[in-house]
């Protein structure tokens, strides 16, 4: 191993190296770093991190917004709203009427099809789509209305309903995809093709680290989901740098992946190793000028920091016991939904800046009633204790919370319907979702479906809107966020979507 001050007469045995080696004389170096040297000491001052770092609570606007304007992307581009944001996915698209979208007019309706007219041309799936019949299917839950909101809320959500006053509904979404891989990947990246940068890729490269020794963009997955499989590429960082991919953390001993030092390794020399590294790089990245180079050099010194940081972050050993029976008792238990939501939370805590939890099981095709029992035992008491969670620690105000699928399901049953027991199918021009937190209306119900939760009756929000909208909750203007590649300038919107300012403070 070569140290530090031996850098400077570094000769490699690689051929390849020996030929940039040569070409790097002293006179050579000087004049091709000098100007890059520089930009990077601007970048350094210019740079992202820690943003919020020399702010207090009471900071005022125009503080936060010049504190912003360092940004090296001059971003943002009005005073944000959202500091940070947890997006909780439910994937399989969740039943928006066996949960929020109350249709009572549909128990007289039992069993009787559902009108053509209704239906329009809109696209079935081939699982139901062949059925010669399509019975209404009442929702089996109970509905009441709860909080001054007056918001309704199933049985299913006991929890959830006693924080209704702080969510901010949305009746009214709509997605182009009816399956679930182009729905969840459109859902979560702006696009049905896998390869574009996922949300969290995008707010990294947009506004950069709030912290030094975690990753900005970190995803959990609960453990044992079934259903449809999640792939890496929901968060990852498509043609962005590759310092900006999501980060997932597992449960069990090993919270990262190829983190921890093999056996018998002490570690000591790793410093070492990393500033030998560094160097060969800076000697590729001189001779080639790919910035992939840069950003390997920057994710060596992530992995680095994050080998003291990530045991800390992951240790939920001293968490008060009141915190366990407010999350409930999965949360004791490492990968479950419960226990992430109390993860996200600690990492919220650390400055991570975007945290992705994706929790399957929402698909229900066949038993229904079932299902969302089940899903919403998982998720309902963890959910509501990290609205109260956030709030009594401070973070509600400048934090973002969201939660929803990647479409709803339908009205008619899917297979036979009984009087205990009915299937839902797919369907993507009428869900639910809400979100909570920082900028947001609480309290608050926008859009209204048909009296079949089919069709938006009142303001539809696309997919595209709602990427917009939370690009504006962080001080970000979607249309102006671009990246170029292979000869175009792509945006997480594409070239659609509007923000929705009645979903906003």
């Amino acid at each position: 191993m070569c140290s530090n001050h031996q850098h400077s007469k570094l000769t490699s045995a690689n051929e390849d190296l020996k030929t940039i080696e040569r070409q790097l004389d002293r006179r050579h170096f000087l004049k091709k770093t000098s100007l890059g040297i520089g930009a990077m000491a601007l970048g350094s001052l210019l740079g992202t991190e820690k943003m919020f770092g020399n702010l207090g609570k009471d900071s005022s606007p125009e503080e936060v917004l010049k504190a912003y304007n360092k940004n090296r992307l001059g971003l943002p581009h009005h005073t944000p709203k959202a500091k940070r944001i947890i997006y909780l996915f439910q994937s399989g698209g969740p039943s928006q009427m066996d949960l929020f979208d109350y249709k009572p007019k549909l128990v007289d309706m039992f069993g009787k099809e559902l009108p053509k007219s209704v239906i329009g041309g809109q696209r079935l799936t081939g699982m139901s789509g062949s059925q010669s019949t399509l019975p209404i299917a009442p929702s089996s839950f109970t509905f009441k209305q709860y909080g001054e909101s007056r918001a309704w809320v199933s049985d299913a959500m006991p929890y959830l309903s006693e924080v209704v006053d702080d969510l901010c509904f949305i009746k009214s979404m709509q997605t182009d995809q009816i399956n679930h891989t182009p729905a969840i990947t459109f859902m979560q990246t702006g696009n049905q093709l896998p390869g574009r940068p996922a949300i969290g890729s995008w707010l990294s490269y947009g506004l950069g680290s709030d912290n030094e020794n975690l990753p900005t963009f970190i995803a959990l997955v609960s453990k044992n989901g079934k259903g449809q499989p999640l792939k890496a590429s929901l968060w990852g960082n498509g043609f962005l740098p590759t310092e900006h991919q999501g980060v997932q953390f597992r449960s069990g001993k090993d919270p990262v992946l190829y983190l921890s030092d093999p056996e018998n390794y002490d570690g000591n020399d790793r410093r070492d190793m990393l500033d030998y590294l560094k160097h060969l790089n800076e000697l590729q990245g001189d001779a080639y000028g790919d910035p992939e180079i840069q950003s390997r050099m920057t994710q060596y010194e992530m992995a680095f920091k994050m080998q003291t940081s990530i045991p800390e972050v992951t240790d939920l050993s001293k968490e008060p016991e009141y915190i366990f029976d407010m999350y409930g008792e999965d949360s004791r238990d490492p990968g479950t939904y419960a226990a992430n939501c109390l993860m996200a939370r600690k990492l919220l805590e650390k400055g991570v800046r975007f945290v992705q939890l994706y929790h399957q099981g929402w698909d229900q095709h066949n038993y229904c009633p079932g299902g969302v029992k089940s899903q919403s035992k998982k998720t309902d008491q963890a959910t509501a204790a990290l609205i109260k969670d956030l709030k009594q620690r401070g973070m509600f105000e400048d934090t973002l919370v969201v939660w929803g699928g990647e479409f709803g399901r339908t009205v008619y049953s899917q297979g036979q319907l009984t009087s205990t027991n009915y299937g839902r199918d797919h369907h993507p021009k009428a869900f639910t979702m809400w979100m909570a937190g920082a900028g947001v209306k609480p309290g608050f119900t926008y859009g209204a479906t048909d009296d079949f939760s089919y069709n938006v009756t009142a303001d539809p929000v696309h997919v595209h809107d709602f990427h917009a909208t939370l690009m504006h909750l962080f001080g970000i203007d979607h249309e102006r966020l671009t990246f170029k590649h292979q000869g175009r300038r792509y945006r997480l919107t594409d070239v659609h979507g509007h923000v929705v300012k009645d979903l906003l403070t």
